[in-house]
């Protein structure tokens, strides 16, 4: 096993693609992670929206009246009017309500910073499936098309034989019809291909381009018992969980501080301008003024008609909810990582047994072939031999992507299939969602602002139609490393 740092770490030849290079590109290109992204910052906003309730407040409010018609018994009323007063608020105490919705914000802050975690987790996981379905399909087709050169020989040698008398027109039929199988097995894999292809491109937003052999997989755990144990203690999807029932043990208080008295402190000015117009512009009277004020306002609930108490139940009961999410989340946790284990030991096993099923049918061929040239096996023993052994060279290609694709399922079902795992970057060039919240979490200025949103991710509308060509590697995909 190799360590993180090393895990994508391999030679390749020139101008092909290797496994490092699609996550690389996936990491900073896929629409679906950097929406996931995006989506954190907004989460990240709730914490100074929260704080911003308990930070003092100032409003400016001003005014210009036109009085169109006077009362006559209104003897000082002025013709016109202009006020302009500021107003200070200064919050004290909500019961409680603001310290806990905060907290309930900073908890849903590190969810989802898990949640960000499971989502480039997930990201990964899919396309190491689709870069294991392209190297499979690429051998598929490899073997199909030999299938088919191999069989259209066959036919031909047997056409010859059927002319001089050596065989009969069965022997014939039988190598036409296994040559028409052999041709649309290969139509299916060309297009199983182009399918692979396509959800590469998907994924990363470029078309593949001579996949290399995955590299061996970094901390697969010794046993299952182990990767529970990781699992339960690094799975994302559980850590998000976990902070979201934090978060709603908050909310319940919140919803219970509606019954408790809040207190905030105030202070305003006034200044007003009668422009000379007050008592008709009489001497002696002022015709502006400036007034100041300040105190105390306290509100105590006395009877709400039951909304706390309804409100406090509601959160308890949504509480509940997210407590019980854990444990089905942790249940879902497990039943992956042992479900990953399995068919990862299930897929190892296989590919055992179908080399050495590959190496037996290979001798056998070789063997019918030669007792086929004295007469003593059929044409139809030939064809036999031939299907077993691209049986048994399917299956050992097809367990080989199994097994790596659930080897890193389950890494993925630890919490251990992200790009901080993997070592493919340098540090401080991984995406740390922890920096923005930092950026954001203390500021208070009114017209802060960033900058207008574009997109991102790459788009694959110019990227061309996949073929099915397969590269000139033969073998490729026959021998991934492990």
């Amino acid at each position: 096993m190799g360590t993180g740092a090393s895990m994508l770490a391999f030679a390749a030849p020139a101008q092909a693609d290797t496994l490092q290079e699609a996550l690389t590109k996936a990491y900073r290109n896929n629409p679906t992670l950097l929406a996931a992204r995006a989506n954190q910052r907004a989460i990240d906003e709730d914490v100074p929206i929260n704080k911003a309730q308990g930070i003092p407040s100032i409003d400016a409010t001003g005014s210009y009246t036109e009085v169109l018609k006077k009362s006559p018994n209104s003897f000082t009323a002025p013709d016109r009017i202009l006020q302009i007063g500021p107003t200070l608020i200064v919050p004290v105490y909500a019961g409680g309500a603001i310290k806990n919705s905060v907290k309930a914000a900073r908890e849903r802050v590190d969810a989802g910073q898990a949640d960000l975690r499971a989502i480039e987790s997930a990201i990964f996981s899919q396309l190491v499936a689709a870069y294991m379905d392209v190297l499979r399909s690429e051998a598929l087709v490899s073997l199909a098309a030999n299938q088919v050169d191999v069989l259209t020989v066959n036919l031909q040698a047997t056409s010859d034989r059927f002319e001089i008398g050596d065989l009969t027109r069965t022997d014939v039929a039988q190598s036409q019809s296994r040559l028409a199988l052999a041709q649309g097995d290969l139509r299916n894999a060309q297009a199983a291909l182009i399918n692979a292809r396509e959800t590469y491109i998907q994924l990363v937003g470029e078309a593949p381009n001579e996949l290399q052999p995955p590299p061996a997989l970094p901390g697969l755990p010794a046993d299952v018992d182990t990767a529970v144990d990781i699992a339960l203690a690094g799975n994302p999807d559980l850590i998000a969980d976990k902070q979201r029932a934090q978060a709603a043990g908050f909310d319940t208080e919140v919803a219970g501080s509606g019954r408790l008295p809040t207190v905030s402190l105030f202070a305003g000015a006034d200044y007003t301008d009668y422009f000379g117009t007050l008592a008709g512009g009489a001497g002696g009277i002022a015709q502006d003024e400036t007034t100041a004020n300040a105190g105390v306002q306290i509100s105590i609930p006395i009877f709400q008609g039951g909304l706390p108490a309804a409100r406090q139940r509601q959160a308890q009961a949504r509480e509940t909810a997210a407590l019980e999410q854990i444990i089905a989340t942790e249940r879902d946790v497990i039943a992956q990582v042992r479900a990953a284990w399995s068919s990862w030991q299930a897929s190892l096993g296989v590919i055992e047994s179908s080399q050495v099923a590959v190496e037996a049918a290979s001798l056998s061929l070789e063997g019918v072939r030669a007792e086929n040239s004295i007469g003593s096996r059929s044409i139809l023993d030939v064809l036999n031999a031939e299907q077993e052994l691209v049986g048994a060279q399917v299956e050992l290609v097809t367990a080989r992507r199994n097994a790596y694709v659930a080897g890193f399922s389950l890494l993925a079902a630890m919490g251990r299939a992200e790009a901080r795992d993997l070592g493919f970057f340098g540090e401080g060039m991984l995406y740390d969602p922890v920096d923005n919240y930092e950026r954001v979490r203390g500021k208070i200025w009114d017209w802060g602002r960033d900058p207008d949103p574009v997109a991102d991710a790459t788009r694959t509308v110019d990227v061309p139609a996949p073929t099915a060509d397969v590269p000139e590697q033969g073998e490729i995909g026959l021998e991934p490393s492990y």
